[in-house]
């Protein structure tokens, strides 16, 4: 029988990939866009979602906007009011949202609370931050000749690809609630990171240890964003770095 799935933030780094992967089975696959596409809707305003989600049999909820306090709690709430009772809710969340005090991680906690309790099939995986973002941090950092370098921070990045691939598998399978986190292969020094970086790129910048205050910035050096037990990840941040960026060309950020 054929399944209809339904992706949010399908136009995303992450979704992309996701989008791809489904494309290659029987099933339809949708994507919710604010601007281009068959289905267009905002999520935070709860326009244009009941076409989308109609006659739906999973949604993958991948759309986020961490730089909107509240943006992800009032997306959840309208598309889990607009999904057929019966869809299953595949959620994508981060590793350590339960016990890291970051504003964004503890929205993403609540979302997954939100989702857990409103009685409907669910989902949720957690995984590490994507090589991407920290390929992005080191281009934002290293803009200075000096390189402020948060002492003590680690990431464990993982491949978007990877996470891809293993969301689509469990849209295509049945609700299995908390599924086990997601990291990268390796944990990696902040300053090692950015070295790669540098390295790739053919730039020359001193690198200098700055304390970072607060208590997120202590759970960051804590590792609470971490999951050395699941390094499930194959893609190293270097292979990465390697594949996608060229030396001498800096990549714009988005």
């Amino acid at each position: 029988m054929k399944q209809s799935i339904l992706v949010t933030g399908g136009t995303g780094v992450l979704g992309r990939h996701v989008v791809d992967r489904l494309s290659f089975g029987t099933q339809e696959v949708r994507v919710l866009s604010r601007t281009t596409g068959t289905y267009q809707g905002d999520l935070v305003k709860g326009t244009g979602l009941d076409a989308a989600v109609a006659g739906v049999d999973t949604i993958l909820h991948l759309a986020s906007d961490p730089r909107k306090r509240g943006a992800d709690l009032a997306a959840a709430r309208n598309l889990l009011a607009a999904a057929e009772p019966g869809a299953h809710l595949v959620y994508i969340s981060i590793v350590g949202v339960d016990r890291h005090p970051f504003r964004y991680y503890q929205e993403k906690f609540e979302v997954e609370r939100l989702i857990e309790n409103s009685g409907r099939p669910y989902t949720i995986l957690r995984a590490t931050q994507f090589h991407e973002l920290v390929r992005q941090l080191a281009q934002l950092l290293s803009k200075s000749p000096v390189v402020p370098v948060p002492n003590g921070w680690k990431v464990q990045s993982v491949a978007s690809e990877e996470v891809a691939e293993r969301l689509a598998e469990l849209a295509m399978g049945p609700p299995a609630g908390r599924v086990p986190d997601m990291g990268g292969p390796e944990v990696l020094p902040v300053r090692e990171a950015i070295s790669i970086y540098l390295r790739a790129t053919g730039q020359h910048r001193v690198l200098f240890p700055v304390w970072v205050p607060g208590r997120a910035a202590d759970a960051f050096r804590r590792g609470l964003h971490l999951a050395p037990e699941h390094a499930t990840g194959r893609i190293t941040f270097s292979e990465f770095v390697a594949a996608n960026v060229k030396a001498g060309h800096a990549p714009t950020p988005h």
